[in-house]
């Protein structure tokens, strides 16, 4: 068992004890103490240890636990508004405890007890809170044990797109596919999306052409996810379906540019090379030795049609994939409402009635009737950023 996993099981523990225990029981400070202790053990690795809990998902840094996968604690500590745990260097165990009684008190909805709580403890030493959205003008702020404070830094997108752009290099001049990092990328997009009390989009604009493997591929894992969500799947459906759809056009990394971004109509030959991205995005995700079965199948399904129409041609015809039929709407929604050399963008309101229009045909109408209803009420929760904007320098 690893630190991380040894301190967050006595952590919990203890907010169970405490939760259990009178004030002045010994159990109380025998399960403070171990806890703390465990801390203090993790603390000699990484002087500044962080948490975060999405869903089932236990996060330590960047790195996820997978050993806490559908770790109970996980969402219970996130619907009591700890999200994000962060412990400073000079943590006290006075401070630990009345993080401790503040996690209690909002788990069991109770209020702390004034006589019982230390007014000289410091409240910067451990902080806790939703995980807020950097880049926009409101943030959902970490807090202190004790007191609302906001967070120095908002959530933005920035290491997600370097990371995408990281992979497709990997990809293009190595073969190699970085799974680890394509299920980080989609985590964050999970976070980034659910880092208010509302649903948000965080969607990429696009400024130069050359950037649309990029900010088209975030897009559609974002656009994915929330179509998933909307359609009820599970947090792991979910997540799942966000990784196929961030690697749904993996094989255009072995498309040439003069091709990817030719401004014109492109030739017969042209045409047939860049709808060979299909097959070669299947091949790049098998070949990588990876646990992507999904993945592969729905770069090589998502341009295929309901009616069998699309590409690429299938000797026998066959149903989709689920996830292709999600990842096919949002592929399609995406690219309609992006500027591209050979047509200008359209407005979201008509790619919507596009897709209306192609239920039945072109798309699965349940899907399709779920997605153009999420985006209606998604109106006015969707952040949109170039990357241009990203690269600038974030305010002091």
């Amino acid at each position: 068992m690893s630190d991380p996993v040894r301190f967050l099981t006595a952590f919990t523990q203890s907010i169970a004890t405490m939760a259990l225990y009178a004030p002045s029981h010994p159990a109380r400070a025998r399960a403070v103490d171990t806890a703390y202790r465990l801390l203090r053990d993790l603390q000699a690795h990484d002087a500044r240890p962080e948490f975060s809990f999405l869903g089932d998902e236990v996060v330590f840094a960047e790195r996820p636990l997978r050993e806490m996968r559908d770790w109970e604690w996980a969402s219970r500590l996130a619907n009591a508004g700890v999200q994000r745990l962060e412990f400073a260097a000079d943590v006290s165990r006075d401070d630990f405890e009345t993080f401790l009684e503040e996690v209690v008190a909002r788990l069991t909805l109770a209020t702390i007890d004034t006589a019982e709580a230390r007014p000289g403890a410091p409240r910067s030493t451990i902080r806790f809170g939703a995980l807020g959205i950097r880049g926009e003008q409101r943030s959902t702020p970490a807090v202190s044990s004790e007191a609302s404070q906001p967070r120095g830094t908002r959530y933005d997108l920035r290491d997600e797109v370097e990371t995408v752009q990281w992979m497709h290099g990997e990809v293009g001049d190595r073969g190699l596919l970085p799974l680890l990092e394509a299920e980080s990328v989609v985590r964050s997009l999970a976070v980034a999306m659910h880092g208010d009390q509302q649903m948000l989009l965080p969607l990429l604009s696009l400024r130069e052409f050359d950037e649309y493997t990029t900010t088209h591929s975030l897009n559609v894992s974002v656009l994915t996810m929330a179509l998933a969500e909307a359609m009820g799947m599970s947090s792991a459906d979910v997540r799942a379906f966000g990784v196929a759809g961030l690697l749904h056009d993996l094989g255009k990394t072995r498309i040439p540019l003069d091709i990817l971004n030719k401004p014109g109509k492109l030739s017969d030959d042209e045409r047939a090379v860049m709808q060979g991205h299909t097959k070669e995005g299947a091949k790049l995700i098998l070949s990588s030795g990876q646990q992507l079965d999904l993945a592969a199948v729905v770069a090589f399904e998502h341009h295929i049609m309901l009616n069998g129409g699309g590409y690429p041609a299938r000797h026998v015809r066959r149903e989709c994939h689920c996830a292709s039929a999600l990842v096919h709407v949002c592929d399609v929604y995406d690219a309609l409402r992006t500027h591209r050399p050979y047509r200008g963008a359209w407005e979201p309101a008509r790619v919507l009635e596009y897709i209306e229009d192609g239920a039945g045909t072109d798309f699965d109408p349940d899907i399709a009737g779920v997605f153009v209803d999420l985006m209606r009420r998604m109106e006015g929760r969707i952040e949109q950023t170039t990357l241009a904007e990203l690269r600038e320098p974030t305010p002091a």
